[in-house]
């Protein structure tokens, strides 16, 4: 089957304002079989979480990570990102350390495909600790699924919202398998065997046995009802028979405007935005206090401006992150104290001369398209090179004190163009090889 019209598009790792948040989930993980223990409703969202912070740190990562590489979040933003209240944890703790021996199988919807990996663990490590007094979760996966995760050739869009509002693993399961087939012209899935579809929508090992009217009475239409209420599908359940018998079930599928989200109930929160601000040394308590006074999308957008800023050598360092956050979301000048332009540090010598200066750059459209623009040059670099302008940009964080101890093992697991310590790599190349004036030229004379 070919894929999506829009699949060629990569999205960006952040969402921007006003978009949703989303995995986009590769085919081969559509459909998840619990072979060694059961699987809650909490787990499978929180394990949806994993995989989309997991995404958005790969995005943001100029090569595949060692495999012993460690992804990281708070564990009440992964939590929130799931819809939940937090009252959650102490099963969320279960769940995660369960998920490490807890084996699946992983299929395709596809016709023919059949089962992808079979019995792979959730999780190959998974780690709880306290920071702070914050209980942070770090995990990773099999090799295979990193693979996937990081360069899907066909997958389908999850919007985390829409699963938080879905109250039922089988509904979860149904939605994740027909959002795959929302612009599908043929309009409908595949069509699988009755036993197929009782294990693709059960939690339990081995699927539900029972004959498939009663499953169907039970499970599949209260799922196709909450989906046809919440999502942005429109379903339709269609049973094929042998004489009395209905012997393969496929679902009809069609777009529909979008569910706004209900009165009351909170939009989820993107756990990347917390570990953003982490790096910058704003405490979760402190971001989350602003999210819910100025809207997750107004943070973001001065979380990008708090990080350009941190990254310019010819300004002092920020004294008080969250200070200048706020001040920023409060359309507030920072004080000129903040902002005064200190004596340029001593040059740093890299490793590797540094590329010619370069006068007349190629055209862009925007400080944004720039930005991308370089960031797209540095991860084209062969790692050494690479490690050049990251080695530089660690000097400089760490000559105005900023050079915190999750940036540093972040750096030292390859996760270095993500967050502040990205910014700090593109500042430090652009300015070395287009000039320092590198992202305030406009119109025919700006970067590419």
């Amino acid at each position: 089957m070919p894929a999506p019209p829009d699949s060629s598009l990569i999205p960006t790792s952040r969402p921007g304002a006003g978009e949703a948040l989303e995995l986009r989930k590769p085919h081969e993980m559509i459909v998840m079989v619990p072979r060694s223990a059961r699987v809650t409703l909490t787990a499978r969202r929180i394990y949806t979480v994993l995989l989309q912070v997991s995404q958005a740190r790969l995005g943001s990562m100029a090569a595949m990570p060692l495999a012993d590489f460690m992804f990281e979040a708070p564990l009440a933003a992964v939590l929130r990102t799931t819809g939940s209240d937090g009252a959650d944890r102490t099963a969320a703790k279960r769940y995660l350390g369960e998920m490490r021996s807890l084996e699946v199988d992983w299929e395709s919807t596809a016709p023919g495909d059949g089962v992808k990996w079979r019995g792979f663990s959730m999780l190959s490590e998974v780690a709880l600790e306290v920071r702070r007094g914050e209980t942070w979760v770090s995990w990773s996966f099999p090799p295979s699924i990193m693979t996937a995760l990081r360069d899907p050739s066909r997958w389908a869009r999850i919007e985390l919202d829409v699963l938080a509002r879905l109250s039922t693993y089988a509904a979860i399961a149904l939605y994740e398998i027909c959002v795959r087939y929302r612009d599908n012209p043929g309009g409908v899935t595949s069509r699988k065997p009755v036993g197929w579809w009782t294990d693709a929508l059960s939690n339990i090992p081995g699927g539900d046995k029972r004959e498939w009217r009663k499953f169907k009475n039970e499970r599949v239409k209260e799922a196709v009802a909450e989906i046809n209420q919440e999502t942005d599908l429109e379903i339709e359940l269609i049973e094929h028979r042998q004489g009395r018998v209905v012997s393969e079930v496929q679902f009809a599928v069609r777009r529909r405007a979008k569910t706004a989200n209900p009165a009351g109930q909170e939009k989820p929160v993107d756990a990347n935005l917390v570990l953003r601000g982490e790096t910058l040394g704003i405490r979760e308590i402190k971001l989350d206090g602003l999210i819910k006074e100025f809207g997750e999308d107004k943070v973001r957008e001065q979380l990008d401006t708090l990080e350009r800023r941190a990254a310019k050598n010819s300004l002092r360092a920020v004294d008080n992150a969250y200070s200048y956050l706020r001040s920023l979301l409060r359309n507030e000048r920072p004080s000129q104290s903040e902002v005064a332009p200190d004596p340029m540090p001593p040059d740093i010598v890299p490793a590797a001369p540094s590329p010619p200066l370069v006068t007349q750059p190629a055209p862009a459209d925007s400080a944004g398209e720039r930005i991308r623009a370089m960031r797209k040059e540095i991860e084209a670099m062969d790692p050494a090179q690479r490690q050049v302008w990251v080695d530089r940009a660690l000097q400089s964080l760490a000559s105005k004190g900023m050079l915190t101890a999750i940036v540093s093992r972040r750096a030292s697991q390859g996760d270095v163009m993500h967050g502040m310590l990205g910014s700090v790599v593109v500042q430090t190349y652009a300015a070395a090889t287009y000039g320092p004036d590198w992202n305030a030229q406009q119109g025919p004379g700006a970067l590419a």
